[in-house]
């Protein structure tokens, strides 16, 4: 077989929480899965960079409907109801299976044995799961371990995808462009090893490639959160949601030489830090009666307000207020800090608000399927609806485990029946390079994306305006044509992937922006 060229039954593009746990359900269901990471390993994205925790269930046997009312509160009722439901339903069961069961995560727990649940902004109660403050990666190291053991999954490493292939955009025959629905049919992807782009067939896409925060000058996410899903899924012609809600969580490090801002995690005000003004007083009782634990828009805008009013750089939480031991319950916090130059225990952290979840992006149901044919979304490149406007903490990492687990025990359903018709896969061509020149010179390249982080943290930030965001709109259209020339010039690869695609997310969560005039959750209209 050409090594180039494969069909498979399943494809999963992306292999974080989401992903993995996708793979590992098809696979337990007896479905053979080709999972690709963008790294040499698997993970490598936003899903191990989760401090806080995973949301559970508090003792209260009311706390589903309890939590339901939270995640509506925090997302400010612009949330799909059905998706909050199955979220607080079939949350519990999922990280029992899968984290607890399957995984073997070993989660915090007290004295007694119980499990130490911890309360995090906007929640009404203690309910979140966590292992100290490195939840994610203990999550990851857990679910890694199951994948890369199971038979029935292949991993696939340093592959970056360029494009969905669909039957409409990539047939050869324009007989196929007049069937009624138009159906994903794979992908083409870069192999790094290689250099050569290779085109994988596969009767069912999965897409679980992660955020978009890396379009925004500070940002708490992984180096390639650039958006590709949405860029992929946008020129495919599917169906997109919610664009313009973007989550600034309130508190990165702040820390000038820092190419990505550290997460400080939400846990610490659940347990009893506090945000502090550039004159060392308390200032969230100043914006909302539930102070630092108010959901994290809130404290995003306040924390802003503050520094534009007073000139300041940056604002402090003091965690002089906690209790248990900082370097066993945050080491992680700990020890980026220290990195800084920062001892934690004798001063205040500088904080900055930073770009952290896209609460919008592929539009799918409860099963993680999209409006496309044959192909799924899931995790944070897929809108649910259960975020609405604001996304509630340690929801993001529930959200991942649940929709993997349901998208997986759908597609093992549908894997069942019959695959792509052969005549489908025969007139998908594949990749011809339409420019050979090897300029794709990393000095122009980090000159647009400095244009494109720029232009979306000033402009497409978290206070927006009509006059900012149609700046940002002309700004980002020239570029999205001048990356797109430079795109069929140059010799495709990883770094020029990476920029189309950012540059394509930039433009139309740009363009979402605008036509919303109406200010909500993290959209919010300063006009």
């Amino acid at each position: 077989m050409d090594p180039q060229r494969r069909h498979v039954p399943v494809l999963i593009v992306g292999s974080g929480l989401a992903g993995c746990t996708a793979a590992l359900t098809l696979a337990d269901a007896g479905c053979e899965v080709l999972l690709l990471s963008h790294h040499d390993e698997l993970g490598g994205g936003n899903s191990e960079l989760a401090q806080g925790g995973i949301i559970y269930r508090a003792p209260d046997p009311d706390d589903a409907r309890a939590l339901e009312r939270d995640i509506l509160v925090a997302g400010h009722d612009h949330n799909y109801r059905k998706a909050v439901r199955w979220l607080c339903r079939q949350g519990p069961q999922c990280v029992e299976d899968v984290l607890i069961r399957r995984a073997g995560v070993n989660f915090d727990r007290q004295d007694d044995g119980s499990f130490d649940l911890t309360r995090e902004g906007g929640h009404s109660t203690p309910r979140i799961l966590h292992r100290a403050d490195y939840t994610g990666l203990a999550l990851m190291q857990g679910l890694t371990a199951q994948v890369l053991a199971h038979p029935r999954i292949t991993c696939l490493y340093r592959r970056s995808a360029i494009d969905l292939l669909t039957s409409h955009h990539h047939a050869k025959t324009s007989q196929l462009r007049y069937e009624i629905r138009n159906r994903c049919l794979g992908a083409y992807v870069l192999n790094e090893e290689s250099g050569e782009p290779e085109t994988i067939l596969a009767d069912w896409t999965i897409l679980a490639t992660g955020g978009v925060g890396q379009i925004f000058l500070h940002s708490t996410n992984a180096p390639h959160c650039v958006g590709a899903g949405v860029s992929m899924a946008f020129r495919a012609g599917v169906e997109l949601a919610n664009l313009e809600f973007m989550q600034f969580h309130p508190t990165a490090l702040y820390e000038e030489r820092s190419s990505r801002r550290p997460l400080i995690t939400e846990a610490m005000r659940g347990e009893g830090a506090r945000l502090l003004d550039h004159s060392g007083q308390p200032l969230m009782a100043r914006y909302d009666a539930r102070g630092d634990l108010a959901p994290r828009d809130v404290v995003a805008r306040a924390m802003l307000d503050e520094m534009l009013h007073s000139g300041a750089p940056c604002l402090f939480l003091d965690v002089s207020g906690i209790r248990q031991d900082l370097s066993t319950r945050f080491p992680t916090v700990c020890e980026a800090c220290r990195a800084a130059g920062i001892d934690i225990r004798k001063e205040p952290v500088p904080v900055v608000p930073a770009a952290h979840y896209f609460c919008g992006g592929i539009l799918s149901d409860l099963r993680g399927r999209t409006s496309m044919q044959g192909l799924y979304a899931i995790g944070e490149c897929a809108c649910t609806g259960l975020h609405g406007a604001n996304r509630l903490a340690s929801t993001s990492l529930l959200e991942a485990v649940v929709w993997g687990v349901s998208c997986g025990r759908d597609l093992a359903r549908q894997a069942a029946g019959p695959g792509i018709p052969r005549r489908l896969a025969d007139a998908v061509p594949d990749w011809r390079h339409e420019g050979d020149e090897h300029h794709d010179d990393p000095a122009l390249v980090a000159q647009d994306w400095a244009n494109i982080r720029n232009t979306m943290w000033n402009y497409v930030g978290i206070l927006r305006s009509q006059a900012r965001l149609r700046r940002a709109f002309e700004d980002m259209r020239d570029l999205v044509r001048h990356i797109h020339d430079f795109y069929k010039r140059t010799r495709i690869s990883r770094r020029l992937i990476d920029l189309f695609h950012g540059s394509q997310a930039a433009y139309v969560i740009t363009q979402a922006a605008m036509r919303n005039p109406h200010s909500l959750g993290c959209h919010q209209r300063v006009d």
